[in-house]
């Protein structure tokens, strides 16, 4: 699962279309000023691009291939623009013969700086994953506050075209695009396509809490695999995957692990009678077609998609369940899944305990499934250093990349530091020895 070609396409040339006015503007001009006026406006647009695929509208999934898919361009995006803001602020963009400087041409000077030095601080905060989530959400609205400011720049500076040029209206359009986006983002959420739910059942199941809901009126249409953005009182939106949809009244459940200080709190406090706010439902991760052969894996909460899928399972496809848990006690769903398991057909239950039989390892999945990963559809949902494990060791045995399925399921990511950090140590203790 990647980022659809279209989606990949339309931002490149979103960005790179600004170069077909640049050859008549510049006879007679300086080029390396006129390289960094292109920076700017790259900058500009990348924003532009990431404020748009933060407004979480249907139309962006579709274009990226997922919502999850869309938030990694998202997070590129913004890194780009802020090595090309960086890059516009280094290189001198400032042109002999554009006329006289006014207060408002200062102002917009003024106002590009702002934009740049606050953009640097969040963009920092971004990929600093360590910081605690509620401060990066925080400071992340104020995105759009410095995206305004820098397009406000743009608009009024002197520069060598004129803002009703062709290059001047197209970059205008990004800028009015993504000012807009920003404004949808900031409105109420009742004011945005989303559902008001009731919570009717909090019951503890292993190490997780599941969390039953009606919705208060119309609810919102999901398949199974799908995830939605749920606010509970109290709390900022966080994602979670449904792990049982009921119809035709529209309740669904979700179950919770303590993964984070929100999800603590609710674990504590939350009860029946409590109102939640719905967005979504998103993702494309969905059961493939046609397969001879599936193989779900679940590490810890990563269980709530397949919890789905079995529900919702009426065809005769084999598909084993590998759940990776560290003990039969911490394990949700546990008595479900296996009522699941006995009722659904060709679905077989695997239960790992990490506690007593270790970390799952490629041979030892494949010596409880007894399967031969050339014939199989892999789908999985758990911590990331698992599953990067267990691609690479299914890879080695046959299973093709494009069989092996599984969502970014963290909206928020750092830029892959820590694994750098590893890399390079790892080298130099192996050069050292």
């Amino acid at each position: 699962m990647t980022l659809k070609p279209l989606g990949l396409a339309l931002c490149a040339l979103s960005l790179a279309t600004p170069l077909i006015w640049f050859p008549a503007i510049a006879q007679g001009r300086d080029a390396v000023a006129l390289f960094s006026q292109y920076l700017g406006i790259w900058a500009l647009i990348a924003m532009a691009l990431a404020q748009i695929i933060s407004t979480r509208l249907t139309p962006v999934e579709a274009l990226f291939g997922g919502l999850d898919r869309a938030y990694v361009l998202h997070k590129w995006l913004g890194i780009g623009a802020m090595v090309a803001i960086l890059l516009h602020d280094t290189i001198d963009a400032e042109m002999r013969g554009l006329g006289q400087e006014t207060l408002l041409v200062e102002v917009a000077e003024t106002a590009g700086e702002l934009s740049l030095y606050g953009l640097l601080i969040l963009v920092v905060i971004t990929i600093a994953t360590f910081i605690p989530y509620h401060l990066w959400r925080w400071t992340h609205r104020l995105m759009g506050a410095f995206f305004t400011a820098g397009a406000f720049h743009y608009l009024a500076i002197l520069k060598p075209f004129d803002n009703g040029d062709p290059l001047g209206l197209y970059t205008g359009v990004f800028c009015i695009l993504g000012i807009l986006a920003f404004a949808y983002r900031l409105l109420p959420s009742h004011l945005r396509p989303s559902r008001r739910y009731d919570v009717t059942a909090v019951t503890r199941t292993g190490n997780a809490l599941a969390i039953d809901m009606r919705p208060n009126g119309r609810g919102i249409k999901a398949q199974p695999g799908q995830f939605a953005f749920f606010q509970f009182e109290g709390e900022a939106p966080h994602p979670f995957t449904l792990s049982a949809l009921v119809a035709p009244d529209g309740s669904l459940r979700i179950s919770m692990a303590r993964l984070g200080d929100a999800t603590h709190r609710l674990h504590h406090r939350l009860q029946a009678g409590a109102k939640v706010q719905v967005e979504g439902a998103y993702g494309r991760f969905n059961r493939p077609r046609g397969a001879k052969r599936e193989l779900w894996i679940a590490g810890g909460i990563g269980i709530t998609p397949f919890l789905a899928w079995a529900a919702a399972k009426q065809d005769e496809t084999p598909v084993d369940l590998v759940y990776c848990v560290r003990s039969a006690d911490s394990a949700a769903h546990l008595e479900e899944l296996h009522t699941l398991a006995a009722n659904a057909p060709n679905l077989t239950l695997h239960l790992h305990e990490s506690a007593s039989a270790g970390r799952l390892t490629t041979e030892a999945l494949l010596d409880k499934t007894k399967a031969d990963p050339r014939d199989l559809h892999v789908a999985y949902c758990g911590p990331s250093a698992l599953r990067e494990a267990l691609q690479k060791g299914l890879s080695k045995r046959g299973l093709s990349q494009r069989r092996f399925h599984y969502e970014l399921f963290e909206i928020r990511t750092g830029i892959g530091l820590r694994k750098l950090a590893a890399h390079l140590q790892k080298r130099i203790t192996e050069r050292n020895v």
